[in-house]
């Protein structure tokens, strides 16, 4: 990762957060779950666009999940870490997880980087749904054959190799990023202690662009588009 740092203001998540909700209302969620911490402002964004009139708030659950560590600088910066570790998690009664079966779950953060958290939040909430539907009872016959489908959004995709992985079909059809960036240091307005001090540094220094993602195989970068700053 670069050291360089580009910084996103509220203003940004939020607008970020309005352009994409008409492409994610096409994925028609009915739960949103949230990625801790970063992913906790954004959700609540997303549910006031994706409300439809008439219709209940799309409700939110989190989980909360680490790959970052602190770099012991005393400031609000962390440096991706090499093990996903669980702060948070879902209630896993019978009946809890039974409420995500023939769902359709967004999972919501705010940066695909590594793509590790994101493999490993689908991978376990796949298997945890696998589990709640093998324990229903025969009284909920029709619930056991309805599918639940996972989407992601992020804020920000990095173009870079990823070490985690997701399926092509969800790449290709339940994911969407607001914006696609360089493999760049991203500061967030909620890591910030001075807010003022971090709008300023993101007038200077904010979040570039890269129209289309960089495509990578696994011999390497085979496109990369230009930038723009937004």
């Amino acid at each position: 990762m670069s050291h360089e740092k580009q910084f996103a203001t509220y203003n940004d998540v939020h607008n970020l957060c309005k352009e994409s909700a008409g492409i994610l209302k096409k994925f028609e969620p009915n739960l949103i779950i949230a990625i801790g911490g970063g992913g906790y402002i954004p959700a609540r964004i997303l549910r006031s666009f994706l409300k439809e009139p008439g219709q209940s708030n799309i409700p939110i659950q989190a989980i909360g999940l680490s790959l970052y560590e602190d770099l012991g600088k005393g400031e609000a910066e962390e440096a991706p870490g090499t093990k996903v570790t669980r702060t948070q998690w879902l209630d896993m009664s019978s009946l809890e997880m039974a409420n995500l079966i023939g769902k359709n779950i967004l999972i919501v953060d705010e940066v695909d980087d590594t793509r590790t958290t994101l493999a490993y939040a689908v991978t376990e909430l796949e298997k945890d749904v696998e589990v709640a539907r093998k324990q229903l009872g025969d009284d909920k016959k029709d619930l056991k054959n309805k599918e639940t489908n996972f989407f992601i959004f992020v804020l920000h995709n990095k173009n870079k190799d990823k070490k985690g992985e997701l399926s092509d079909d969800m790449l290709d059809k339940r994911y969407h990023a607001g914006i696609n960036t360089g493999d760049v240091w991203i500061c967030y307005p909620w890591e910030a202690t001075n807010i003022e001090e971090h709008d300023l540094l993101a007038k200077g220094s904010p979040i570039v662009e890269t129209k289309e993602p960089i495509i990578r195989t696994k011999k390497g970068i085979v496109q990369e588009e230009p930038s723009k700053v937004v």
